[in-house]
């Protein structure tokens, strides 16, 4: 990274960076797969729901339904995410967004 530094210069030259480019493979790697996972089970859930009103509407237990248990994974697929994105930004994402902090800031005193 050079010497001179003003704000468009500095930010042109991380996202320039083979690291930063790294970081960006690693978070869409995870991302995009993992939105079109939820989107397509969020999808499914809701045209089960307004085209199979007899599969969702069967009891499984008592009065918990087909459509309640979707409901409910849905939550559950909602944190799962959550806790896999963290696992994977501690491990994978964040040493090297450090990284690239650390560089930046040497450069820049």
């Amino acid at each position: 990274m050079t010497a001179v530094h003003d704000g468009a210069t500095d930010y042109q030259e991380i996202q320039e960076s083979a690291d930063f480019q790294e970081l960006r493979r690693r978070f869409r790697s995870f991302a995009f797969p993992m939105t079109v996972a939820f989107l397509s089970w969020y999808l499914l859930y809701v045209v089960l729901s307004g085209w199979a009103h007899g599969f969702m509407g069967t009891k499984l237990l008592g009065n918990l339904n087909v459509a309640l248990v979707f409901g409910i994974l849905q939550f559950v697929s909602t944190f799962l995410i959550a806790w896999l994105y963290s696992r994977r930004a501690t491990t994978k994402l964040d040493p090297l967004a450090g990284k690239l902090r650390t560089e930046f800031e040497e450069d820049a005193r």
